[in-house]
């Protein structure tokens, strides 16, 4: 494609007329054509543009001087695009497509919200939410870079010259001042640098926060899905990208039933909700089935406090870690022809090159093809691939006391002890097999005993739970289960199955499915003890919680051991959660009736989120270790985050 000329614009312009001044839209889609195409002396006489269309094309970039003032709407989905900046110039857009430019990221897409006064709609999805992240993330830089200010100019000597500490300053800010997660790395530098050099040009009177215009409020209290920031796709085409963050709404209030939850009058706060595991990234999937969810651990667990804002999702063929805070998805791996059913989290330290430690967060993924893929999340690649099974992966998890050692649970009626090992100078893992152990059913949860995680390993099981000696100084490299665990007396307690499992502390298990209504509390020391050299043992209980009386199977609960939490969701959309620590520190024997919930969170009503959700099922949910965010999925392909806000 050659240069554009004036008569190729009237042929493609809309309304049909003669002068280019009349034309209100044009559409240059799908010529080929490059940014030298691009000649903004005759672009430039379209004066009463309002619409155009540059999609499927082969630009680079945009010319800064296009003279469009009134272009309202305008779409450059597939093309090379690699900086927004120059979308400045058009102050009046109302309406802008950037999907499919590989080189953009999400620091592009705060970037355009900001650039924008005026967006309503970014890849035909509205915007408003973007728009309240980049405000909070402005509001905290800008209070961050004042601060540094401040402290920068205290220190500066009565000789020094004030221009040439200016300059300095810019550069200290950008160096120094840093906020969010590592992905948003340009977006809030870029910032930094605006802002610094307003405080400098204002000689630290004044600083402007974003120039963001108040979007009108909707009429209902949530908003239609929206697509986020454009994926990632880098040269090399790594498999772990940034990923579209289409979100069905924002902060809601969520009905709530019961006291609050953990310190005196916290109460949660509903953030975000997340539609990032669409199929072909279509909001219009309310189907795809998700299954599970884990928090990074915070590495610094050792400090009082400390927690993680990372969580992992997996359901269809992706994996999604999200950042809680901000409700941006930082990473997206997919796998065609997968269905990921389960993922864990470890942490390993390895050796570079240089001879230097470093500590790597490293995320397993598994499901319906029966491998396991290991990603690397920060350095966004998939560095490992076990074929674990023959048949689909139910559940994994690490062991809690040998950062390698990972479990596997199939289809197959088989749980596997892998050692994934550390990876070499190439980031390639050599994995070896360290244990089998044989099922008569289905495997659904692992947790590996608290109190001697190297010892023994609880699972919940299709027909019931059952516990095998996992220690490797025995000979046997092939074992059966050691005990099956009962909740009642008599012959009809056996095989029935345990879908949820969860340590409350040490001693104290958390376990749902053994009787309708009712997640039960036992005491793994006293039942232990109790044993004896029965293969079969009652388990002792030590409480009841009272739970939704549905019969549908497969709600996954969870616990928070460091805050004495249980969590559940239910089939109605709700989550239960129970503070526990009163019943776990009473002496048997246990109350006579089920406990009720500490609190309700009650899901929005389908008028809310918009009539094609309809009725949803909260079939996972997990906190992080200190109670600071809680993550619920759902079986309408939609990701909850919840924030305990402190009094």
């Amino acid at each position: 494609m050659g240069p554009l000329s004036a008569r190729l614009l009237i042929q493609r312009g809309r309304p049909k007329c003669d002068r280019l001044g009349k034309i209100r839209s044009l559409d240059l889609s799908g010529m080929n054509l490059l940014s030298e195409h691009l000649d903004p002396k005759l672009l430039s006489r379209l004066k009463q543009l309002q619409e155009l269309d540059l999609s499927n094309n082969q630009l680079e970039t945009l010319p800064a001087n296009l003279g469009l003032s009134h272009l309202r709407i305008l779409r450059c989905a597939n093309n090379q695009l690699g900086d927004v900046t120059v979308l400045c110039q058009f102050p009046q857009l109302e309406e802008l497509s950037l999907e499919g430019n590989p080189f953009l990221t999400v620091s592009d897409n705060l970037k355009v919200s900001f650039l924008l006064p005026k967006l309503r709609k970014v890849n035909g999805k509205d915007a408003s939410s973007t728009c309240s992240q980049v405000e909070n993330l402005n509001r905290e830089l800008t209070s961050r870079v004042t601060a540094h200010w401040e402290k920068f100019m205290a220190a500066l000597s009565p000789e020094e010259e004030a221009e040439k500490a200016q300059a300095d300053f810019v550069r200290s800010a950008v160096r120094d001042v840093r906020y969010g997660p590592e992905s948003l790395s340009d977006f809030t530098q870029w910032r930094v640098r605006m802002i610094s050099e307003e405080l400098v040009a204002s000689g630290g009177t004044q600083v402007h926060e974003a120039n963001i215009s108040e979007r009108p409020p909707k009429a209902t209290a949530i908003q239609e899905p929206r697509a986020g920031p454009v994926a990632s796709k880098r040269p090399g085409d790594v498999p772990v990208n940034l990923s579209p963050n289409k979100r069905v709404c924002t902060s809601p209030l969520a009905q709530v039933e019961g006291s609050s939850v953990g310190s005196a009058g916290s109460q949660l706060e509903p953030l975000h909700f997340l539609q990032c595991h669409s199929k072909n990234n279509s909001p219009r999937d309310l189907e795809t089935q998700l299954w599970a969810c884990a928090f990074e651990p915070a590495w610094n667990e050792g400090q009082a406090g400390a927690t993680s804002q990372t969580v992992a999702t997996c359901g269809g063929e992706a994996v999604c870690v999200i950042d809680c805070q901000t409700g941006i998805v930082l990473h997206k791996y997919k796998a065609p022809s997968e269905e990921f059913f389960s993922v864990a989290w470890t942490a390993l330290t390895v050796v570079t090159q240089a001879g230097h430690k470093k500590r790597w967060s490293v995320l397993a993924a598994a499901g319906l093809r029966g491998l396991v893929r290991l990603l690397h999340v920060r350095a966004g690649f998939c560095c490992g691939l076990i074929r674990a099974h023959k048949k689909a992966i139910a559940t994994l998890c690490f062991s809690p006391t040998h950062e390698t050692h990972l479990f596997t649970a199939s289809y197959d009626k088989r749980i596997i002890l892998w050692d994934i090992g550390v990876p070499n100078h190439d980031y390639e893992f050599q994995a070896s097999q360290l244990l089998t152990l044989d099922t008569t059913s289905i495997a659904l949860r692992l947790c590996p005993v608290a109190s001697c995680p190297d010892a023994y390993l609880l699972a919940g099981c299709e027909g019931g739970c059952r516990c095998w000696d996992v220690r490797l100084d025995q000979p046997q490299k092939r074992r059966v289960c050691e005990v099956e665990f009962v909740f009642s007396e008599g012959s009809e307690a056996t095989g029935r199955r345990v879908d949820g499992l969860a340590f409350v502390n040490e001693d104290v298990v958390a376990s749902k499915g053994s009787s309708l209504g009712t997640i039960c509390l036992w005491s793994w020391s006293q039942t232990w003890q109790g044993r004896g050299s029965r293969s079969t043992v009652a388990v002792v209980v030590l409480a009841r919680l009272q739970w939704s009386p549905t019969e549908l199977a497969y709600f996954s609960l969870s616990t928070c051991p460091d805050e004495g939490m249980v969590l559940c969701g239910d089939e109605e959309g709700n989550v239960w959660i129970y503070d526990v620590r009163p019943l776990v520190a009473q002496r048997p024997p246990p109350p006579a009736t089920p406990q009720a919930p500490t609190q309700i969170l009650k899901w929005p009503q389908p008028r809310a989120l918009g009539q094609t959700v309809g009725r949803t099922m909260v079939n996972t949910v997990v906190a992080d270790p200190t109670f600071t965010y809680l993550t619920a999925l759902t079986d309408s392909n939609i990701v909850a985050i919840w924030r305990r806000n402190q009094p």
